[in-house]
């Protein structure tokens, strides 16, 4: 997926992206970055996804090199494919708490503007 040589950086970052663009992508991520690793079957109690709907999750995040896989037995186990995944995360979830406390700050500011009349 990610070509170094075909492709600029840009667009194998927006690649990247990619990879993490949904709620239950960023949740498995979640749960992995808190343990070594996981199993399918954890990941569906913790996430309450149907098993087919997170295996295509799981394809995904592989897809973009976010996670491997090991098979054991029957049990598939997952774990971040890069310890900075985890770092990842947690950036993210800090800029998210600043946009938040700035989107409360704005609306805090609002909500102390004087009233005004009524439409004719």
């Amino acid at each position: 997926m990610f070509k170094t040589g075909e492709q600029p950086l840009y667009e194998i970052k927006a690649n990247l992206f990619k990879g993490l663009a949904h709620p239950y992508r960023i949740r498995v991520l979640e749960i992995l970055s808190a343990t070594d690793e996981a199993s399918v079957a954890d990941m569906i109690v913790e996430t309450g996804l149907e098993a087919s709907h997170l295996s295509q999750h799981l394809s995904v995040l592989r897809r973009y090199g976010l996670v491997s896989s090991e098979r054991r037995a029957s049990i598939v186990y997952y774990r971040l494919a890069f310890p900075q995944v985890a770092d990842l995360l947690k950036v993210a979830r800090q800029l998210l708490a600043e946009l938040l406390r700035s989107s409360q700050e704005q609306q805090s500011t609002v909500q102390h503007l004087p009233e005004l009349p009524a439409a004719r």
